[in-house]
């Protein structure tokens, strides 16, 4: 028998909640000692973690699973394709397994029965923190599965259930290993974080002796207390998202709201089954503002859902231009299998959506770079994520890995990747900002 521990492939697709789900598998797969390599010809199997949102998620998910048969031949399928195993098995017959999001038992079941463990609990090494597929210096933290609402374009609920929320002592202690492992970055994740606890009844659980309650207030006293940079993602504009700024203000969490807005028609609103109050989301965007001028706003946009008229569009863009948002995304309106949007009358034009989303992004492209301009000159404390011979790319309390803008910093060849610097901006475009040192 081979002394060598079995070594397992993995391709994980997604948003990044699928991630932190790989980050899970992983880090059971490393505990029974399996070696994860990177790539198909050293694996004897290949996890494949997939996505299954739009129809784009599912092409790329196919595309992997066929690429994994083609390149090893052993392959397990997981994520949120899994619960459309029909279509998987459609595609690609031979694979092995086929299990949803969050089915963490069944994968490790699947390993098992292909690739048997060898291997001694006592002497296999994991950090504390598990293995993450992020860089060291910052981690997802995801607070709970699932969602509530019913929004007619998604069927998120379908796949992944009704709101689970993780006790929030457990979330804190996740995020005090993961701070002790060297993050420097906290990113909560969840499909709707404004809602977390609502299904506990918002319990109170002890952590360092102290009583916090499972809700999105108590959860951000209690990583305030980390003394990290904590920035929240997917928070839906409820009256209680009043009671974060203040600790946003007062730097215990990042002046940093990712909140998808989706539209700002309240007629296409309702056919989204999303709030619709946007005279009062304004208010509340000034009021935030007022209280936290630092505050950074992040949000996403479907242009060219079912029905949108003209009008509708242009009340879009007077809203964008009214908010000043900082950094938004938008999609035009993609018809997924089992969205109840797919069934409302009168259709947009590809071509129709296209140019309203060149017309939106250009908006917003204008506004991204007023904004960014106003921060010339301005002192800034950043994170760098990568040195080159050029410099260092970092990002500011503003930025958010991956989706938003990086700030280069022409002089930081000396930096290292997750220290904190503090730099003077000297130049910006439309999404990032150029800066020097300050010494």
């Amino acid at each position: 028998m081979s002394l060598q521990n079995p070594k397992v492939g993995f391709v994980s697709l997604g948003c990044p909640k699928a991630l932190v789900d790989s980050e899970r598998i992983l880090t059971q797969l490393r505990v029974e000692g399996y070696d994860i390599v990177p790539s198909y010809d050293a694996a004897d199997v290949v996890v494949v973690n997939t996505c299954g949102f739009i129809d784009a998620a599912v092409t790329e998910s196919l595309d992997a699973i066929g690429e994994a048969l083609e390149e090893n031949g052993k392959v397990i399928v997981t994520g949120c394709l899994g619960k459309r195993a029909e279509v998987i098995r459609a595609a690609h017959p031979d694979v092995l397994s086929i299990s949803g999001p969050q089915d963490y038992a069944s994968v490790m079941n699947a390993v098992h029965a292909a690739l048997p463990p060898r291997h001694d609990p006592f002497l296999d090494l994991v950090p504390p923190q598990g293995i993450k597929l992020t860089p060291k210096h910052y981690a997802y933290l995801k607070i709970s599965e699932g969602c509530n609402h019913r929004c007619t374009f998604c069927i998120i609920p379908s796949m992944r259930g009704d709101l689970v929320s993780r006790p929030v002592d457990e979330v804190l202690i996740e995020a005090e290993k993961l701070v002790k492992g060297g993050v420097r970055e906290l990113l909560v994740v969840s499909q709707d974080t404004s809602a977390y606890g609502v299904d506990m009844k918002y319990a109170s659980r002890e952590w360092r002796g102290n009583a916090y309650e499972t809700r999105m207030t108590g959860l951000c006293k209690g990583l305030a207390e980390l003394g990290v940079w904590v920035r929240l993602h997917y928070v839906y504009p409820y009256p209680h998202v009043d009671d974060v700024i203040p600790l946003m203000a007062d730097g215990g969490i990042l002046p940093y709201l990712d909140i998808p807005f989706q539209h700002a028609s309240p007629r296409i609103l309702k056919l989204m089954k999303r709030p619709g109050a946007v005279d009062k989301v304004l208010s509340r965007v000034r009021a935030w503002r007022e209280a936290c001028p630092d505050l950074t706003l992040r949000s996403t946009f479907i242009v060219g859902f079912p029905g949108e008229t003209e009008a509708e569009f242009d009340e879009l863009l007077d809203f964008l231009r009214e908010a000043e948002l900082d950094r938004v995304g938008a999609f035009a309106y993609s018809p997924v299998d089992g969205a109840k949007a797919n069934a409302l009358p009168n259709p947009v034009p590809e071509a129709l959506q296209q140019e309203r989303l060149e017309r939106f992004m250009q908006v917003q492209a204008d506004i991204s770079a007023a904004r960014l301009e106003r921060k010339i000159g301005t002192r800034q404390t950043v994170i760098v994520d990568e040195v080159d011979a050029d410099g260092a790319i970092a990002r500011s309390k503003a930025d958010a890995p991956e989706i938003d803008g990086i700030v280069r910093i022409d002089d930081g060849q000396t930096l290292k990747p997750g220290q904190f610097a503090d730099v003077t901006v000297i130049h910006a475009d439309e999404h990032d900002l150029i800066a020097r040192r300050v010494v």
